[in-house]
């Protein structure tokens, strides 16, 4: 039976016409299947469903979505990644059979040690999922040297705005997103070199876990927001009241940027 899929331009450019085409007959997709963002079950007889392909260096992995959630793209991961997400993939009931097609894809570019931590920012009476990006040691711009910190001039220029009062939300960042795929945060993605596929901008070692809450708030707002502070300023808080009280305190130090970013969309 055919399929209520999306096949976006450069999904079908890395799967190739026959075998987009065989998924949108319906031939070799699931009818049902677990949304690789939210995780929840989806049915591609019956709403929308995005095709989602992650492409390690050497091999790809086709995912199925929730349109609402992420639409159809190509999401460039490490190889790493791309196995851990495989066995995640054929952890769960009925996944097994996911196709496994090859690509190519580019090598991310060099990235520093940056920690991350999840939570929930209260903006007029809405909680919004957050992520805190700080630093384990002090960022120079590439191809020099020295003692000084240009990890905030450096988000600046890529279009992350100063943070001067933590009751406002972020401005979007265009081409940016936060991957979150078998309900776990992989990656903060950037727009790729030329236009191209995203790339990370940040990925996990592993998968990182995040609350149920966390979730719940994403797939309602579809939008994280994720803020940044060089090493030092907010540190590791084990409460997520803690946390808004060292982001306050970066803010007003003048040492805090953020933006708004779309979950794993383009």
């Amino acid at each position: 039976m055919p399929r209520m899929l999306d096949v976006s331009d450069d999904v079908r450019a890395e799967i190739g016409d026959e075998e987009a085409d065989l998924l949108l007959a319906g031939e070799s997709a699931p009818g049902n299947y677990d949304c690789t963002s939210c995780r929840t079950p989806g049915d591609s007889e019956q709403e929308r469903t995005s095709t989602v392909l992650f492409v390690g260096n050497e091999t790809a992995v086709l995912a199925f979505a929730h349109a609402s959630c992420i639409p159809s793209q190509v999401v460039t991961v490490s190889e790493e990644q791309l196995q851990g997400a495989v066995r995640s993939i054929t952890a769960e009931e009925g996944l097994a059979g996911q196709p496994s097609l090859p690509a190519q894809a580019g090598q991310p570019g060099g990235q520093a040690v940056l920690g991350v931590t999840s939570g929930l920012v209260l903006l007029d009476g809405d909680l919004f999922p957050a992520l805190v990006v700080e630093p384990t040691a002090r960022i120079a711009r590439p191809g020099t040297s020295g003692p000084g910190d240009d990890f905030l001039p450096l988000l600046i220029e890529q279009g992350f705005m100063p943070v001067t009062d933590l009751t406002r939300r972020p401005a979007g960042l265009p081409g940016w997103s936060v991957l979150l795929a078998m309900g776990q945060l992989h990656a903060v993605l950037q727009p790729g070199p030329g236009g191209g596929s995203p790339v990370s901008w940040w990925q996990a070692h592993q998968p990182l876990q995040v609350t149920d809450g966390w979730r719940a708030a994403v797939n309602r707002s579809h939008t994280v927001l994720v803020y940044a502070a060089p090493v030092g300023s907010i540190g590791q808080q084990p409460r997520e009241d803690l946390l808004r009280d060292a982001l306050e305190k970066a803010a007003a130090s003048g040492v805090l940027v953020a933006a708004a970013m779309p979950l794993a969309g383009t």
